[in-house]
């Protein structure tokens, strides 16, 4: 990581919000946001959410057409899958450098069309190394993105002082479903892969053109004295609460990336349920993890993110692994409901406590947490065949459980969503009024 913020280059086209991430404000000066650009601002960055998962479970869905188009075997199949984690791995050294270079606006603008173009060209790939090219660009646009669309929740919460990441977050689970749908229609309409493909993309440029007028801008830095030396930059090692926080978000997806692509077979195999009853489980994990992230933004204003991370992950963790101990359906059902609730407001909140750590802590961690969601399923995968599914799915349990311990070291920033009264103290950088002399700086820190 470099420890140095060259400065953003100007976006002329879009409004200036004071207090965003990278903004340079003059020391001591109030926050003084347009109330009224707040849901406007909002909307933009949940389009992005929305995006992702639309673009993510677009091609995920046209799995078995691309398998059967390129003739690849499961193991094939699954090595395909892990190049998009191993893309998504790697993007963090050049995520860190974007994010200084361009901002987070343009970022995500960028790897947003990225994301297009890639999907564009798996539908017409005609070899499995390239399709093991495109996916792995793939990977990288994801980890881009992701980042980008992160740092803007993140300024959106800074600049005007209220919570909003979990319901940000619920809107990539709502573009899950929605790609879901989208596939589902299309196939009974026709088998054709390229077709499903430019519907989606159409789709997801009108996103993009939607969102981009109210994303969040960066103010340029006054530029620096010409006689003013420029000083290095030098590698340093990410910080503890950096790492904390980074394994956090990995275990954390890992647990939601398994139940996804593991849930249903897990029904079939282990609770012997029918090809009909099987899916219920991962339908009972998205919508409780949909309703919950509509509602997890009211539980960070009331508890803090640590204790609502901590409990969260707990209810994961112990749910499922009684459901797992029980090994009937309703008990399945109930332990799948607690994943779904207690998971949904883990990766909004560390995002949050990273970005106030700067960009290349976001970076780093969300490259974790991209890596733990396109690679858990796999690591389960290696679990399940050296053992059994159940002991694939006790690593899930384990995984959260794991999340509650580390939560415990983090440390989460506070927060006091009422608006300032006019000669209040001044505010700090998530909105809440700075501490005084002996006064605990974040919430669980030890």
């Amino acid at each position: 990581m470099l420890t140095e913020t060259p400065d953003t280059p100007e976006t002329p086209d879009t409004p200036e919000i004071p207090g965003a991430l990278g903004t340079a404000e003059p020391a001591g000066a109030p926050a003084t946001p347009d109330p009224a650009g707040f849901g406007r601002a909002k909307w933009a960055i949940a389009a992005l959410f929305c995006f992702l998962g639309f673009q993510y479970a677009t091609w995920i869905a046209r799995l078995p057409a691309l398998k059967t188009r390129l003739d690849l075997g499961t193991g094939e199949v699954g090595l395909l899958l892990m190049a998009c984690g191993a893309g998504a791995a790697a993007s963090f050294p050049l995520v860190a450098v974007l994010m200084r270079r361009l901002g987070s606006r343009r970022l995500a603008l960028v790897s947003a069309l990225c994301l297009v173009a890639v999907l564009a060209a798996l539908s017409v790939v005609p070899n499995y190394p390239l399709a093991l090219l495109a996916v792995c660009c793939d990977g990288v646009a994801v980890g881009c993105l992701n980042v980008a669309m992160n740092a803007q929740g993140a300024a959106l919460e800074t600049t005007y002082g209220r919570t909003a990441m979990s319901q940000l977050h619920a809107t990539f689970s709502a573009g899950l479903l929605a790609a879901a749908l989208l596939a589902s229609g299309s196939t009974a309409v026709t088998q054709s892969v390229p077709t499903h493909f430019a519907v989606a993309a159409v789709l997801l440029l009108l996103l993009l053109g939607y969102a981009r007028p109210g994303l969040l801008t960066h103010r340029e830095p006054a530029p620096a004295e010409p006689d003013t030396p420029k000083k290095r930059t030098r590698p340093v090692l990410p910080s503890a609460a950096t790492l904390l926080m980074g394994c956090a978000m990995a275990f954390g997806t890992i647990t939601e990336g398994a139940m996804n692509d593991w849930s249903t077979l897990y029904m079939k195999d282990v609770v012997k349920t029918s090809a009909t009853v099987a899916p219920l489980g991962i339908a009972v994990v998205s919508v409780m993890m949909l309703l919950a992230r509509l509602r997890a933004d009211r539980w960070r204003d009331r508890w803090g993110d640590g204790r609502v991370v901590r409990a969260g992950s707990a209810v994961a963790g112990v749910g499922l692994a009684l459901a797992l101990a029980a090994g009937h359906l309703v008990p399945t059902l109930l332990g799948f409901a607690c994943v779904g609730l207690g998971a949904a407001a883990v990766t909004p909140c560390v995002y949050v406590a990273a970005a106030e750590h700067g960009s290349n802590a976001l970076a780093l961690v969300a490259a974790m947490g991209t890596t733990g969601l396109l690679g858990g399923p796999a690591l389960i995968g290696f679990v399940a065949g050296a053992g059994s599914l159940t002991l694939g799915m006790a690593t899930v349990a384990a995984s959260a459980l794991i999340v509650t311990l580390t939560a415990l070291w983090i440390p989460w920033p506070s927060r006091e969503t009422a608006p300032a009264a006019e000669g209040a103290p001044e505010m700090g950088t998530s909105g809440q009024a700075a501490p005084g002399p002996g006064e605990a700086v974040a919430e669980g820190a030890h």
